[in-house]
C-alpha cells in the first residue's frame, strides 16, 4: 500500500498513485485549512497570536503547498513574530519566505522592519532597495529608506567624531608625556565650565590656567594660557584688562588697603600630589566628547601613586619665576598638574596661588600654616 512505501520509492501501481494523491490533497487541504485559522486567530488579537503561530507552523509542516503559498505562511508567521515583538524570528521567517520567493514584497517590508528593530541598519536597507527595485512606488518602503538613510549618516558620523576625540586625546597624552608633565588627583570642585588643554596644529600646548588668590579664595581664570607664554605676561594682561584688580583708583570689595597691587604680588604653586595613570587622564580627557559613553573607569588603585607631599604635615610652597615660561614652570620636578572634577565633566587645570608681598597674610602663607581647603 502506499502509505507503507520506503522513502525515495517510486509508486508502480494505478492504485499507489492513487493514494498518494489522495494523501497530497488531505494533506494540501489541511495545511490551506490551517493557514486560515491562523488568520482568523491574527484578527482576534494577541491573546491569540501564539494560536496563530500554531497554524503557521503546522501548515508549514505539511509539505503540501506550493513554494509561493509557503512563502506566504513564513511571511504571515514573522508578521505575528513582529507583533509579539520576537524580531529575530521574524526576520528568520522573511529570510525564509525569500528564499521560496523572492518577490515577496510583505516579506521583504517585514525584514525592513525586523533588520531595523535589531539595528541591523545595513541589511535593512538591503532589504530596503530590493522592495523598491520590485516596487518602485510603495510609500512605505520610500520612508524606511529615508529613515535608515538618516540613521545611517548619524552612525556614521557619530563614528567620525568618537574616532576624532581619541585621536586628539592620545595626541594630548602623548604631548604630555612627551614634555615629562605629570597630571595630579583632584583639588577643587565647581570652579569652571569643562576645559581641556589643546595642543595647536604647531604642536604647542594651550592651558587652561586658575589664579588663586589664596588669601580670599577668590580666582582669575585664564582659558588660553600658550605654554610657550611668560607668567607676566599674563598677569600684566589682567592688571591691564581688569582695572580693579592691581589698580590705584579703586579697590577689590576684598582688598580695601590695596595689597594686591602688580608690583607686590607673586605666585607660588604646590609641591606634589598623588599621580594618574595614562589610563585615567586619558579617560577623562574623553569626558564630555562624542567618546565619553562607555568608558571604563580601570582599576582605583591603579589611578594613583604614592603622594609626593613632604611630611612636615603643611604643603611645600614653590615661587613662580614670573619670567619663565609655563612650559618651563609645568616641567618642574614638584609641579604636578590637578585634575579638577567639575560636576560630572574633568578638567585638567594648571593652579598657581596669587599672594601679596604687602598682605598680612604673607608670613603665614610662608610659614606653611595656611593650607588648600580640602575638597
Amino acid at each position: 500500500m502506499a502509505l507503507l512505501m520506503e522513502k525515495g520509492s517510486e509508486p508502480f501501481t494505478d492504485t499507489e498513485k492513487a493514494d498518494l494523491e489522495a494523501i497530497a490533497a488531505i494533506k494540501e487541504s489541511a495545511a490551506i485549512e490551517l493557514k486560515e485559522k491562523g488568520n482568523e486567530y491574527v484578527k482576534k488579537g494577541k491573546k491569540h497570536y501564539s494560536d496563530a503561530i500554531d497554524c503557521y507552523t503546522r501548515a508549514i509542516n505539511q509539505n503540501a503547498l506550493s513554494d509561493s503559498e509557503n512563502s506566504i505562511l513564513f511571511s504571515n508567521r514573522a508578521h505575528v513574530n513582529l507583533l509579539l515583538g520576537n524580531h529575530r524570528r521574524a526576520l528568520t521567517d522573511c529570510q525564509e519566505a525569500l528564499k521560496l520567493n523572492p518577490s515577496n514584497i510583505k516579506a521583504i517590508y517585514r525584514a525592513v522592519k525586523a533588520s531595523l528593530s535589531l539595528d541591523l541598519l545595513d541589511e535593512a536597507q538591503d532589504y530596503c532597495q530590493k522592495g523598491l527595485q520590485l516596487d518602485p512606488n510603495n510609500e512605505e518602503l520610500k520612508k524606511f529608506d529615508q529613515k535608515i538613510g538618516v540613521k545611517i549618516a548619524e552612525i556614521k558620523k557619530r563614528e567620525a567624531e568618537v574616532s576624532k576625540a581619541v585621536t586628539e586625546a592620545k595626541e594630548l597624552v602623548s604631548a604630555i608625556e612627551n614634555r615629562g608633565l605629570k597630571i595630579g588627583k583632584e583639588m577643587y570642585r565647581e570652579l569652571t565650565g569643562l576645559r581641556k588643554p589643546v595642543l595647536d596644529k604647531n604642536n604647542i600646548l594651550h592651558w587652561p590656567v586658575l589664579l588663586l588668590y589664596a588669601e580670599v579664595m577668590s580666582s582669575d581664570f585664564i582659558e588660553d594660557f600658550c605654554e610657550t607664554d611668560m607668567f607676566s605676561l599674563h598677569l600684566d594682561m589682567i592688571s591691564f584688562l581688569l582695572p580693579n584688580i592691581f589698580a590705584e583708583d579703586q579697590p577689590l570689595p576684598w582688598d580695601p588697603e590695596r595689597n594686591y597691587k602688580r608690583e607686590f604680588v607673586e605666585l607660588y604653586y604646590e609641591a606634589g600630589s598623588g599621580l594618574l595613570s595614562k589610563e585615567k587622564i586619558l579617560q577623562g580627557l574623553l569626558e564630555g566628547t562624542a567618546a565619553s559613553h562607555g568608558q571604563e573607569s580601570g582599576d582605583e588603585e591603579k589611578d594613583s601613586v604614592e603622594d609626593f607631599k613632604h611630611n612636615t604635615g603643611s604643603p611645600k610652597w614653590i615661587k613662580v619665576n614670573e619670567r619663565k615660561t609655563l612650559h618651563d614652570v609645568l616641567r618642574g620636578p614638584n609641579f604636578i598638574i590637578p585634575w579638577i572634577p567639575v560636576s560630572s565633566d574633568s578638567v585638567v587645570f594648571s593652579v598657581f596661588y596669587v599672594v601679596s608681598k604687602q598682605s598680612s597674610f604673607y608670613g603665614k602663607f610662608k610659614a606653611g600654616k595656611w593650607a588648600p581647603p580640602s575638597i
